[in-house]
């Protein structure tokens, strides 16, 4: 049956951030997996060719966010920017060429505490660094009630219907476009909290990317990590499983690589899930 939640009790939180600028590693240089120097873009700005539905190392950069990066600059600030900005949450422009314009929330990226924001490449050209972005966070507390074996996080109630997420004697069924084996899950484990941030999927190792075809990851996938629980902080766990997307794209550097904010999780394994290449929040928010 259709999921059923207590996103009647939710509160609605504004919170604003702004478009933060880009970044690249302080000493210039990066070094990567094989010792590699190298120069190339990275986090934060305004990317309007790159968004969800495209290729995760589709671009050469490392760890770059799709569409628009934001943070508040007061870090007490951010940490609830951050934390109540959830997946799927509706974004609006309030100051700037663009004050109007209208995106959604795409993911939280840890370390800089970006929360990342699609908007379409025409209002991605009309703004400007320092623009302000005011989110309307829900999300927070959201429950499954038929599943209570499952955990949800930084996700909107709205995104998990459009997901088509259905539950069933006690467990839910979840779309995703690829499975994912919590071996090569890297950058962000030992966090002790999974509603801010992500983690990263390691695709150094041959065998494993192809087996699992993990350099044909897109931006705004939804996957699934295998033996993977994210109940209380990320660790590795035989039998449970959690459920996430891609919100930034891939990395050269040791230990990194896509990154994962996490919508779902379960200790016990109580979600299925079902490959559909479709499973991308391109599709699921109808976004291109």
């Amino acid at each position: 049956m259709p999921i059923r939640t207590n996103r009647d009790r939710l509160p609605i939180s504004a919170v604003v951030g702004e478009v933060a600028p880009a970044l690249i590693n302080s000493g210039l240089y990066d070094v990567s997996f094989e010792g590699e120097p190298l120069i190339v873009a990275s986090v934060g700005g305004i990317n309007p060719n790159i968004r969800v539905g495209d290729g995760a190392f589709a671009f050469r950069a490392d760890h770059i966010e799709p569409g628009v990066s934001a943070r508040n600059p007061d870090d007490r600030a951010n940490t609830s920017f951050n934390v109540l900005s959830c997946v799927g949450n509706e974004a609006r422009v309030i100051s700037g060429d663009a004050k109007g314009a209208t995106g959604r929330v795409t993911g939280k990226h840890g370390g800089v505490e970006h929360v990342i924001i699609d908007f379409t490449p025409e209002i991605m050209r009309a703004m400007a660094i320092g623009d302000r972005i005011q989110v309307w966070g829900c999300g927070v507390g959201l429950e499954l009630l038929d599943a209570p074996e499952v955990k949800a996080f930084n996700a909107d109630p709205d995104l998990l219907e459009a997901w088509g997420l259905v539950a069933r004697d006690g467990r839910i069924r979840a779309r995703v476009a690829r499975t994912v084996p919590a071996a090569v899950m890297g950058s962000g484990l030992g966090r002790a909290t999974v509603v801010r941030g992500d983690y990263d999927i390691q695709t150094f190792d041959d065998t494993m990317a192809e087996r699992y075809g993990l350099r044909e990851l897109r931006l705004g996938d939804c996957v699934a990590i295998i033996d993977a629980d994210n109940s209380f902080g990320r660790i590795y766990r035989t039998g449970a499983i959690s459920v996430g997307v891609v919100v930034h794209g891939g990395s050269y550097v040791a230990g990194h690589g896509p990154g994962v904010t996490t919508l779902l999780t379960s200790a016990i394994g109580a979600i299925d899930v079902e490959i559909d290449a479709a499973a991308n929040l391109a599709t699921i928010l109808g976004l291109r």
